[in-house]
């Protein structure tokens, strides 16, 4: 082995071009960008939904509907779900870290009870909200509800 026949590995490096180096490189003069325009500059970015000057489609097109930013988002549990947790696991306190634990809602849920479903456990529940018929259902199986 000689230092003049050392390379390196076969598929280690990677041919780039080396724009900028004059012209006898080949790439020299406008660098490979064209002539004029935006893209030949220095510093050019697209902006975002940029169409070349015509108007964009998020201009276009028209807005519609409406975004309620006060909306509150409550995570669904019905009662069916409640009564085959307290057959499982044999609970009677159900709160929101049990839900949490059981992997029916994340953290940062907020849960609402909703009285789809049998119960006929008496249950212990507490939550962010309450439909009518869950807390109808949960009195009626001599259980409690209480609002965080």
């Amino acid at each position: 082995m000689k230092l003049h026949t050392l390379k390196p590995a076969e598929g280690s490096t990677k041919r780039r071009k080396r724009v900028g180096r004059g012209e006898g490189s080949g790439h020299g003069g406008t660098s490979t960008r064209g002539m004029n325009g935006a893209k030949s500059r220095s510093g050019y970015s697209r902006k975002l939904g940029f169409e070349g000057g015509q108007m964009p489609i998020q201009r276009r097109l028209p807005k519609y509907g409406f975004n309620n930013p006060g909306r509150i988002e409550y995570k669904a549990i019905n009662l069916s779900v409640l009564q085959a947790l307290s057959e499982k696991k044999g609970l009677t306190d159900i709160n929101i870290d049990t839900l949490i634990e059981n992997g029916l809602v994340s953290s940062k849920d907020l849960v609402k009870i909703l009285g789809n479903g049998e119960l006929t456990a008496k249950l212990n529940v507490t939550a962010n909200a309450f439909s009518k018929s869950a807390v109808a259902k949960i009195e009626a199986a001599q259980g409690t509800v209480s609002v965080i």
